[in-house]
């Protein structure tokens, strides 16, 4: 038998044995959740009998000293009728002159702020969760929660860019502020058994000009600085013979502009400017199923008013990833993710709609996301419009057929409340016979304690490969076990494998070809309220990555760091590397046209370096996220700085920004590299329903200026009017012959959608 084989049995007789130790665990008593029969006068002043009959949550205090009484006196209550779930907060202040209220953003939710919010566990199933936020100024902030807020490598466990209907109403005076929220229940999707509704829940308040979270309930530091948003903790809650209802919602759009880009003649000689009108229009619709079932339904879908993406310099030898920002697939997405680790998922919607980094029609496309019985439910499936490009005689060729893509994800409690098992089925088929497919299996365990155990398997096959499904060149699988704690020992010990032949068409892999070990050991502390640090842990970590068709060494890096938390909440890290890269193929640097690129010629390389990231205080009106890497680098030196600074001049004026310095230097060679990224945002907002923003990057690599200029009036949710202005300008004309316009594109775009509720 294959050795290869061999060790897959092996693999999957371990996890079976590992599976068999695994025992259930069981939670808190539920609370019992007031249901009243009248209206909640909503006017922000939550003083009437119906509140007074609502027994207050016992709030503790989460920082800076935890689990001691609140400094503050803090009475958050919930109760619902037929229509809606109310929130009250009474947020009473010993000095109301130090209540912060720095923006009115829609979905800002920035530290520097007083904040007062509620998180719902719906389906309560401890990994998702929806989360409701506001300010003394009654902004509105709303996004989910996945992955129980376990967050890898840079990605996030949040989908900021999901909104849904509800309102908020804030009163301010010599007492403190006050906060009366409403949530439609048409607004939330649930499952419903014998009339009764199971969810967490969790309820806050921040103080920022004092450094002080008040929680209830009483969640533990130790699971980090996203601790209060972890559905896992959440106190259990149930709603007696809460009615669900299925709303249809319809939004037709309407868009109008014109698009000036610059493409190169017949003779390839000058660049001629080239006008195109646009009129278009689509409609998007959202129907409820049944309670916990939605579907969504987009025609001509148009993504015009997305913000562009931040400019990168790619300083290794493999992908980059951008974040998904169109609405569409970003609500829901934690229904379709099957990571791989990291950034790398099964699923990255952005190869849906976009080519060579430029937007492809999608004709339309239809989603059910949810829960059916015991399982969540994520099914996609959208087709998009072939995409065609002249060639250097001027004829118009296709590059790229139309094409479907379809998505079905499932996923399921087993043992306990804390663990998974579920599939996800991928495939990508153009109409000239092309296709990609994909599937895969994983499980998350909870062990015991705060121990969890994940497993992955998937496999891919596609037009002119082997598509072996006995072989594990199309194979990716993974094994994972962490104690996610940031208190005491903590672990994450990993390994993976990524066949020669995987290649999932509509996933993101960084790295491709290779088998990786990985691991971290940390111990963390409390030191308690005597010392200027809330929280610290030192750790080492290391791993190593091979290739599969020869087993050699591909990268390897180990070192040990520091992290930290203080009590006025600054955070940051330290470490040390010691690597290894083993360079197959060279890779350069573009410089300037004076100055030979810099090259990475093959061979194996050993170098040391650091790296650190520093945030001032988000809880003062500016702040600052720093970070450095310096240090040796192959076989030269590297050394590169960013600075994000942030300033809430007033509620209604933020200004925030980026500078980017990266600079290479291999003297032996006579070779070096320097590139600048610069990012400038002005927000003014009107109120909390208009704003105006302007968004300008620079990037010397591609010596490139881009300007993207919004207006957003919003009414009331799902009332929506953009006007975008994008632009696009070269700084460096002559570095192509014939010389780059001055501009590359240009495009004015006015955006109106409005939502029926039926």
């Amino acid at each position: 038998m294959n050795f290869k084989v061999v060790i897959l049995y092996r693999f999957i007789f371990i996890c079976l044995i590992i599976f068999s130790f695994i025992h259930p665990s069981f939670g808190q008593e539920p609370l019992v959740i007031t249901k009243i029969e009248d209206n909640i006068v909503f006017d922000g002043l939550p003083f009437e009998d119906i509140w007074n009959e609502v027994e207050p949550f016992p709030v503790v205090m989460f920082q800076p000293n935890y689990g001691q009484e609140p400094t503050e006196k803090t009475e958050i209550r919930l109760c619902y009728n037929d229509q809606y779930l109310f929130v009250s907060g009474r947020l009473y202040d010993k000095d109301p002159s130090k209540i912060r209220y720095s923006t009115k953003k829609r979905d800002d939710f920035g530290g520097n702020s007083d904040g007062f919010g509620i998180i719902l566990d719906t389906f309560d199933d401890n990994e998702n969760a929806l989360l409701f936020s506001t300010t003394p100024v009654g902004l509105r902030s709303d996004f989910m929660i996945f992955n129980d807020v376990v967050g890898r490598m840079n990605h996030m466990p949040f989908n900021i860019s999901w909104n849904t209907f509800w309102d908020v109403k804030t009163v301010i005076n010599e007492e403190g502020w006050f906060v009366e929220i409403r949530i439609p229940i048409s607004s939330l999707r649930f499952q419903d058994i014998d009339g009764n509704t199971t969810m967490g829940l969790i309820v806050w308040r921040s103080i920022p000009h004092k450094n002080e979270t008040i929680i209830f309930p009483a969640i533990h530091p130790k699971y980090g600085i996203w601790a209060t948003m972890k559905p896992s903790q959440a106190q259990k809650i149930v709603f007696n013979s809460i009615k669900p209802e299925k709303p249809v919602y319809i939004a037709p759009y309407a868009l109008s502009g014109i698009s000036e880009v610059y493409e190169l003649n017949e003779e390839e000689t000058d660049y001629i400017k080239d006008n195109t009108p646009t009129l278009e229009g689509g409609l998007d619709v959202k129907y409820g199923l049944t309670s916990n079932l939605t579907l969504d339904i987009t025609l001509n879908t148009d993504f015009a008013q997305v913000e562009a993406d931040d400019e990168q310099v790619n300083m290794t030898r493999f992908s980059l990833f951008f974040p998904e920002k169109r609405l569409f697939f970003q609500e829901r997405s934690s229904n379709f993710s099957f990571n791989l680790g990291g950034p790398s998922n099964l699923f990255y919607s952005r190869r849906i709609g976009i080519y060579d980094e430029k937007p492809v029609r999608i004709y339309g496309g239809a989603r059910i996301v949810g829960r059916a019985g015991n399982w969540d439910i994520g099914l996609l499936d959208m087709q998009t419009a072939p995409v065609w490009e002249r060639d250097s005689t001027g004829q118009r060729q296709k590059v790229l057929p139309s094409e479907n893509f379809g998505v079905l994800r499932t996923r399921r409690q087993v043992i306990n409340p804390y663990s998974y098992v579920g599939g996800i089925l991928t495939s990508q088929m153009g109409t000239n016979g092309s296709y990609n497919y994909a599937y895969g299996l994983d499980g998350i365990f909870r062990l015991f304690g705060d121990d969890y155990l994940d497993i992955k398997w998937a496999q891919s096959f596609e037009t002119d490969s082997l598509n072996d499904p006995i072989s594990l060149k199309p194979t990716h699988f993974g094994l994972n076990w962490e104690r996610r704690t940031e208190v005491d020992l903590g672990y994450d010990f990993s390994f993976s494998w990524s066949g020669e032949h995987f290649n999932p068409g509509m996933g993101f892999q960084m790295r491709e070809n290779y088998y990786m070990g990985r691991g971290q050991i940390q111990y963390g502390w409390l030191p308690g309220e005597n010392s200027k640090l809330y929280s610290h842990k030192v750790f080492v970590s290391g791993m190593q990555f091979n290739r599969v068709e020869d087993g050699l060494l591909e990268s390897v890096s180990i070192g040990p760091g520091w992290s930290f938390q203080t009590r006025n909440s600054s955070i940051g890290n330290f470490r040390i590397n010691y690597n290894i890269e083993d360079v197959r193929e060279k890779y350069t640097f573009p410089s300037d046209v004076e100055i030979p690129d810099a090259e990475i010629p093959m061979g194996r390389y050993y170098y040391w370096d650091i790296r650190g990231m520093f945030i001032t205080p988000m809880t003062k009106s500016f702040y600052t996220i720093g970070e450095l890497d310096a240090g040796q680098f192959y076989d030269g030196t590297r050394f590169s700085i960013t600075l994000r600074p942030t300033w809430n001049i007033s509620s209604s004026i933020e200004l925030s920004g980026m500078y980017q310095f990266n600079h290479l230097d291999f003297k032996d060679r006579q070779q070096e590299y320097t590139s600048h990224i610069g990012r400038f945002k002005l927000m003014y907002m009107f109120s909390t329903k208009l704003s105006a923003s302007t968004f300008i990057q620079y990037n010397s690599e591609v010596d490139a200026i881009i300007t993207n200029f919004r207006l957003r009036y919003n009414p009331r949710e799902g009332n929506d009017l953009y006007l975008v202005f994008n632009e696009g300008r070269n700084t460096r004309l002559d570095r192509e012959v014939p010389a780059l316009p001055s501009i590359s594109d240009r495009t004015i775009l006015v955006k109106y959608t409005y939502t029926f509720n039926l």
